[in-house]
């Protein structure tokens, strides 16, 4: 009889041995890329860099696309990476698996310098190709797409390349950014209804909303207690906020970090969210009013009737002004004229059209939007499959009127410490 079978102690530890169940796990770090909108409408991307790039030994970094809604630009991230540089050698010398400052400026990319028309995408960028190029590597590991801005060039990518779809997990910063990408957001809803997603119009916001938290972890004590002194990223996180803490794109990050990221339903550092099957989604053909109640962070369509012209679809026609800020309307074809909008919160507001069309010029009326979302059905709803998630609704989980805040607030202390500690690596 061969030796094994007479010892069958050493028969069960080989087998164990071999099958790897007495043996550390080999550590499989998240693929990722970031779609940031850095330099932009809200200078919080900037500290969500300074996070990122002090746990980038966590995750496994192939792509930093500039996304930008107004002026943000490549060279913010190139910025941040400077400043990380600086920082790198003490990073590196606590930990394993910083990637080079050389590597991050390699796989920093520009994407879309507007945000898109009617249709949700217009043209190839360098940043949608690199989205393209990570997503098709041949790894079973999926891409995680994590969006702090627009979605222009996430949607430009599954327009361009539809097979990435199931290549890729995406968790997206909704709320106000959904009304800036309202038509790429569209066009990802209609077209793509499969796609991993994750939605977080609201949850996102328990990272730094802190009525409970403790006085030294509180957004404006943070700073001076665990950041102030510490390297070139601390020297440089008070040019943001003050050196507040606020941080509303961190969330995403903070998902891989700590939790099980393949099941979004759980608890993590990054939120717990519910599948949703539906999109709210509201068309009015012509005005609407305050008596018309919608789901805030809802896609409103308004479509109005005008002169038919000789020219392409997509082509701007007239704008909407509501609460002071103003949109573009498109000619869809066949003398319709439309365009849509995303509230960002519970509100009743107004609206009003300017356009060198008389049809369209001077038109008003406005909507009311309330909690929760996705609200009542609607026929208009946008179908989803069986992974596209988003915001708890459960009142019990709101901070204020920010739904499912506190499945990332009570986490707060535990995340934030966490981060202290990496903030004392870098102490001179």
């Amino acid at each position: 009889m061969p030796f094994v079978f007479r010892l069958p102690g050493l028969v069960l530890c080989l087998f164990f041995l071999f099958s790897g169940s007495l043996l550390p796990a080999q550590e499989v770090k998240h693929r990722i890329l970031v779609s940031t909108d850095v330099g932009g409408t809200d200078p919080d991307d900037f500290q969500s860099l300074i996070h990122l790039f002090m746990y980038a030994d966590q995750v496994a970094i192939e792509g930093l696309v500039s996304s930008p809604f107004g002026a943000g630009r490549k060279s913010a991230i190139l910025d941040m990476i400077d400043l990380y540089e600086r920082d790198f050698p003490r990073l590196a010398a606590r930990a394993k698996g910083f990637p080079s400052p050389d590597y991050l400026r390699e796989v920093s990319k520009q994407g879309a310098l507007e945000s898109a028309p009617y249709a949700g995408y217009a043209q190839l960028t360098e940043g949608s190709d690199w989205i393209i190029r990570c997503a098709r590597k041949q790894t079973e590991q999926p891409l995680w797409v994590l969006v702090w801005g627009g979605l222009e060039d996430l949607a430009q990518a599954l327009h361009d390349a539809p097979d990435i779809a199931d290549k890729i997990r995406v968790y997206w910063i909704g709320g106000p950014n959904k009304k800036w990408s309202v038509n790429s957001y569209a066009y990802i809803a209609q077209n793509h209804p499969d796609l991993w997603m994750i939605e977080a119009n609201a949850t996102y916001r328990g990272w730094f909303m802190d009525p409970e938290a403790p006085a030294h972890l509180k957004g404006d004590a943070y700073y001076a207690r665990y950041i102030q002194g510490k390297g070139a990223m601390g020297e440089a996180f008070k040019n943001y906020y003050g050196g507040r803490i606020k941080m509303g794109d961190t969330p995403s990050l903070a998902y891989l970090l700590h939790g099980s990221p393949a099941e979004p339903e759980g608890e993590s550092w990054g939120g717990s969210f519910v599948r949703i099957d539906r999109s709210s989604r509201q068309v009015f053909a012509g005005a609407s009013s305050a008596a018309d109640t919608v789901a805030a962070y809802a896609t409103l369509e308004w479509r109005f009737e005008g002169p038919e012209l000789a020219i392409p679809a997509d082509s701007t026609c007239f704008r909407m002004e509501i609460l002071g800020q103003v949109w573009p309307g498109y000619y869809l074809g066949q003398g319709v004229y439309g365009i849509r909008y995303s509230p960002k919160r519970a509100e009743t507001a107004s609206y009003k059209t300017e356009s060198g069309f008389p049809q369209l010029n001077g038109l008003q009326g406005g909507y009311t939007s309330t909690n929760p979302w996705p609200g009542e059905a609607s026929a208009t709803d946008m179908a989803l499959g069986e992974h596209w998630y988003s915001d708890r609704p459960n009142p019990a989980l709101f901070i204020e009127d920010q739904q499912g805040a506190q499945t990332i607030a009570k986490f707060r202390e535990e995340f934030l410490l966490d981060w202290a500690n990496r903030w004392d690596w870098l102490s001179e």
